[in-house]
């Protein structure tokens, strides 16, 4: 009587145990059901968004094209004029090639009209112990002695140097040779910047999210804050970074018509 009892407690428990292993192994079969729905979800979205990218850069750089070869042909003869103005004015090269540093990490290099005498590379040898401390925090200064037609304090903004630099004139090169000739550039896009000024003001990985995109010649933050903004506060770096990771066609035309409209009303320009 007692083994009777015995064996049915024993295969009672045999068949909870049972029970406990089916329910268990189909909970595991459903986890892995489900991370594998998740992770093909994943991977769905992922290259969704890497179609999406792709079209993007496709489209931009057509447009950018297109573009930039009708505004070659308007500026041309413009461009042949102010280089003149310059030599006049300053004998020498007008134009002034920088290296900067552009998609990938890769250098390059930007034409752009010769705002200052020749020679302010040296600049050193120019500037005061307080303009040196103001250029190497922003790579600029509110009053540059160093342009061309300057003369005395505060004719940085209305001297011909200075008038090229506030209308955005000086970059004009750059449509014909940098966004349509060499395509190393974008019209829209975060400014090219030095590999010092790269270094010294974006951490590793925010270095990366900036050179995974184009540079341009106008871009977030020339558009809507220009100079009002530096690098101090980092203002000028999360508005550079904030275009990289929301970058879109319609962002671009908001920001090519917001640059106009800066540019014509002179805001934070140096």
């Amino acid at each position: 009587m007692l083994d009777v009892k015995e064996k049915g407690t024993d295969d009672k428990v045999s068949k909870e145990i049972t029970a406990v292993v089916q329910n268990d192994a189909a909970s595991i079969d459903q986890a892995v059901l489900d991370g594998t729905l998740a992770l093909e979800t994943g991977e769905t979205l992922v290259k969704e968004k890497s179609k999406q990218r792709l079209a993007y850069r496709i489209l931009k750089r057509g447009f950018d094209f297109i573009l930039s070869l009708i505004a070659s042909t308007i500026l041309l003869i413009p461009i042949l004029v102010i280089a003149l103005i310059i030599f006049v004015k300053d004998p020498g090269n007008p134009f002034y090639i920088q290296k900067r540093v552009g998609l990938k990490n890769k250098e390059i290099h930007i034409l752009k009209f010769r705002s200052m005498r020749k020679g302010a590379d040296e600049f050193e040898d120019s500037l005061t112990p307080e303009q040196l401390e103001e250029y190497r925090l922003e790579y600029k200064l509110e009053d540059d002695p160093r342009l061309i037609g300057y003369k005395k304090p505060g004719d940085s903004k209305k001297c011909f140097g200075g008038i090229l630099r506030r209308l955005s004139i000086d970059e004009l090169p750059q449509v014909i040779w940098n966004i349509c000739i060499k395509g190393d550039m974008s019209i829209v896009g975060p400014r090219p910047i030095l590999k010092e000024e790269l270094e010294n003001h974006y951490m590793p990985d925010e270095q990366n999210i900036l050179l995974s995109v184009k540079p341009g010649l106008t871009g977030y933050w020339q558009a809507y804050a220009r100079n009002d903004v530096g690098y101090s506060n980092h203002e000028r770096q999360d508005m550079e970074l904030y275009y990289c990771k929301n970058r879109s066609l319609l962002l671009d035309i908001k920001i090519i018509f917001k640059t106009v409209s800066t540019v014509i009303v002179g805001k934070g320009a140096i």
